[in-house]
């Protein structure tokens, strides 16, 4: 019986790589919208009527339309905006990177969903530790530092934790534009050696070996988060 020919040397490096890319993707992706969460978040429950209709505005429509059509409306229609803008400038088109651009949009639509978790998470606060503070007489940016951002975290990292799980999937999506990230990569492995079952189970144990990684440092970050808070479980 003949011995399978092994597969040349470096499918396994460029899985690899492709891997690496859609982590690195995914972590920018989430600390962007992350951070645009907290000021939508923020701006929703105590901005003026125009920054609350104009946020609202922009969660719903995010959250609305399909993750894939919003990648493919910004990453091509956005760069090309960017691109005339440029043009009418005066300067000439410029050539964004794929990288780049593929991770500011998965953070803008990441930013809507963490939007509504970290307004949850706000309301969640005891109000009394807010309205002290603000007898103390802090500032609105000395109040968020301090007493918000603090309080809120045990009431937000489940949450944030789903959108964490989903944004490392939701790199799979950049694969519709052409970016090498983990599928595009495996997609072109399968197509070239015509074992798409090998990469693609392959693609897959990478993605649950991230998921399982995850949620060891995600259980520790909560402990931590809830030290001094009561047990759910043993309250059962």
């Amino acid at each position: 019986m003949e011995l399978l020919a092994l597969e040349p040397p470096g499918r396994g490096a460029s899985l690899l790589y492709g891997f690496a890319t859609s982590v690195t993707i995914a972590i920018g992706a989430f600390g962007l919208g992350v951070l645009i969460g907290i000021g939508g978040a923020y701006g929703k429950l105590y901005g003026n009527a125009v920054l609350r209709d104009l946020l609202e505005v922009y969660t719903t429509l995010i959250r609305a339309v399909p993750e894939l059509i919003w990648i493919l409306l910004l990453y091509y229609a956005g760069t090309d905006l960017i691109n005339q803008l440029v043009t009418a400038l005066g300067y000439g088109a410029i050539d964004i990177n794929g990288f780049i651009a593929g991770m500011c949009v998965l953070g803008v639509v990441q930013g809507a969903y963490s939007t509504e978790v970290l307004r949850g998470a706000i309301l969640a606060i005891p109000q009394g530790q807010i309205e002290a503070a603000r007898a103390y007489g802090m500032s609105p940016s000395l109040l968020l530092r301090r007493i918000t951002l603090p309080a809120m975290i045990p009431y937000a990292i489940p949450g944030l934790a789903n959108l964490w799980l989903i944004a490392t999937k939701d790199t799979a999506l950049l694969a519709i534009v052409g970016f090498n990230e983990l599928t595009q990569v495996t997609r072109n492995a399968g197509a070239s050696t015509k074992a798409y079952f090998t990469f693609f189970t392959a693609a897959g144990v990478l993605y649950l070996m991230l998921t399982l990684a995850s949620n060891l440092i995600i259980a520790r970050i909560e402990r931590w988060a809830r030290r001094g808070m009561p047990s759910v479980a043993g309250g059962l």
